[in-house]
């Protein structure tokens, strides 16, 4: 069973790994609407014609505006595994965005204290002594510039909530479509323009070093602007 929203990259008995569509929420939340970890679920108990519930372990979320490439456990051991690898760092997520401008540096380690208000949804960037701040840390580097916008590469070290988003505004280059933090000055109607373009980890069971690439749509607006495929490393199928 695959449908418009679950497209499978890479299947076991251990993981699965998956494309997540762009508004699609990764988990259930106020909204709604259907999830990401519910179709993987779904797609399980149907493939394998599972009784009762099925178990699907989340590792990792993206924001529901993103999309990109995503693992889910399918034991509790993977998943135990998998999350001690996003501790120690050898689980690795890079993104793509196209920002408003470009950041005041071309290549710079951010680092933020940052607040989430849960009513309000959104992200604040806050002095470190104020109770209940998480620091997030990304690496970027700015990879090419058309006009009034950049591509950037973006590499996690934290993974918090909205920290893209928040941290590229905060230098100066809120992501494009983003309204919420200031990137909608030229792209009213548009996708919010961040996308998880890779994930590497150690195979939970195997501990073989996996890497998975995909492609931003980049017939869309802005991706169109720029040749992403020569910063992937990848052919992009026909």
């Amino acid at each position: 069973m695959e449908n418009d929203f679950l497209k499978i990259l890479y299947e076991d008995n251990h993981i699965i790994v998956v494309l997540k569509p762009q508004n699609i929420p990764t988990q259930a939340d106020s909204s709604g609407d259907k999830d990401m970890l519910t179709y993987v679920k779904e797609y399980v108990k149907e493939k394998y014609n599972k009784p009762g519930n099925v178990y699907i372990g989340l590792v990792h979320r993206l924001d529901r505006p993103t999309g990109g490439v995503m693992v889910f456990a399918k034991t509790s051991k993977a998943a135990e595994r998998l999350c001690a690898q996003i501790v120690s760092g050898e689980f690795e997520k890079k993104y793509f965005a196209v920002t408003v401008g470009s950041p005041r540096d071309r290549q710079a380690r951010l680092t933020d204290y940052l607040v989430k208000d849960e009513k309000e949804n959104i992200v604040r960037r806050v002095p470190a002594k104020i109770d209940g701040a998480k620091k997030a840390e990304l690496d970027y580097k700015v990879l090419d510039v058309s006009g009034e916008v950049s591509l950037v590469d973006i590499k996690l070290i934290t993974g918090r909530s909205h920290q893209a988003r928040v941290q590229l505004a905060g230098a100066g280059a809120p992501i494009f479509g983003d309204a919420k933090y200031g990137g909608d000055a030229l792209a009213k109607g548009h996708k919010l323009a961040l996308w998880a373009y890779k994930l590497s980890f150690l195979h939970p069971t195997t501990k073989e070093r996996l890497v998975f690439k995909v492609f931003p749509p980049d017939d869309e607006t802005p991706w169109k602007f720029f040749p992403v495929e020569k910063f992937m490393d990848v052919v992009k199928p026909h």
